[in-house]
């Protein structure tokens, strides 16, 4: 199952299952300590630094996964040289150390302070510097890893609609229906178009169930992300900030639950993972393996050469 886009999911699952991680696990930390941070100075810039990284890790991957439809779909000619397996490998790769890099700034901006309460002392981790200079970084982040995003990704998948339900051939193959089969006998002719149009449709099908799936993270990850995106940059103008601790459990809810809904997602709309999933459990053998047909773009390949079609003897 190597194929260009099941390598964004697995940045993406991976990006996800970083998120769990690093803010699930203090969370409950923190729940069972009497919201005191039992990690140390290094593990509160550590952990913030991780968050941010799988946040926005995430977002890059579904920004990659968006674009390889598009191009696999809408431009399949020159998806066959730009939507490959080794150039998804290089792209993945970049958006983790992009973002790595990207969020070296937050290895600054949090650290670790100590309140006195009647109880005692109580360590916590958060913010080092003053309100005011957040705000360019959580602005900078809307932009950068939701509201660009999200406009790409609803233009590419406006176009990709329109191609799968408006447009039943591309221009592409159009051109070549009517002249690569020249020369061959009629009945060849016949038995190619029917077998073009079948392996055709059934592509086309199984395509369409991908590009649904995907758009469905894509709005669930929309959605999930509303809360808290529209909470910092209403608090940018408030004073003080709106911090509600239920409307703040719920965003934060909202970002876990964003984090571990996407293997629902592949398994309520995706039969081959399903199969795959169950497999594990199997512990068989895998036999030969067809390439994965729901990660086949559509019209991927034009009709073979007459020279490739050998009479029956």
């Amino acid at each position: 199952m190597v194929t260009p886009t099941n390598c964004y999911l697995a940045s993406l699952a991976a990006a996800d299952l970083l998120v769990l991680l690093v803010a699930g696990v203090p969370t409950v930390a923190e729940a069972a300590s009497a919201r005191v941070w039992v990690f140390g100075h290094a593990g509160c810039l550590g952990i913030t630094y991780l968050q941010y990284v799988g946040i926005n890790a995430s977002t890059g991957s579904i920004t990659a996964l968006t674009v390889e439809r598009y191009l696999a779909i809408c431009h399949p000619l020159r998806a066959q040289t730009l939507c490959t397996v080794a150039r998804a490998k290089r792209i993945a790769a970049s958006v983790w150390l992009g973002t790595s890099a990207y969020c070296v700034l937050w290895l600054f901006l949090v650290d670790t302070s100590e309140t006195a309460y009647a109880d005692g002392v109580r360590v916590q981790c958060g913010y080092r510097v003053s309100r005011s200079l957040y705000l360019p970084i959580y602005f900078l982040d809307f932009a950068l890893f939701y509201a660009l995003p999200l406009g790409l990704a609803t233009a590419f998948y406006l176009l990709i609609a329109r191609i799968l339900l408006v447009r039943p051939l591309p221009p592409e193959d159009r051109g070549h229906s009517g002249s690569a089969h020249q020369g061959c006998p009629s009945g060849h002719q016949r038995f190619s178009s029917r077998g073009k149009r079948g392996a055709l449709n059934s592509r086309k099908q199984l395509t369409w169930q991908v590009t649904k799936m995907l758009a469905v993270v894509v709005l669930v990850f929309a959605l999930l992300w509303l809360p808290y995106r529209t909470l910092v940059v209403v608090n940018s103008f408030l004073s003080p900030p709106y911090l509600n601790p239920g409307f703040l459990l719920f965003c934060r809810l909202c970002v876990y639950l964003n984090s571990a809904v996407n293997p629902i997602i592949y398994a309520l709309m995706s039969q081959r993972f399903r199969e795959a999933f169950h497999g594990l459990f199997q512990c068989q053998r895998a036999g030969p393996q067809l390439p994965p047909q729901e990660a086949t773009p559509v019209y991927y390949s034009v009709i073979k050469d007459c020279s490739q079609i050998r009479p029956a003897s």
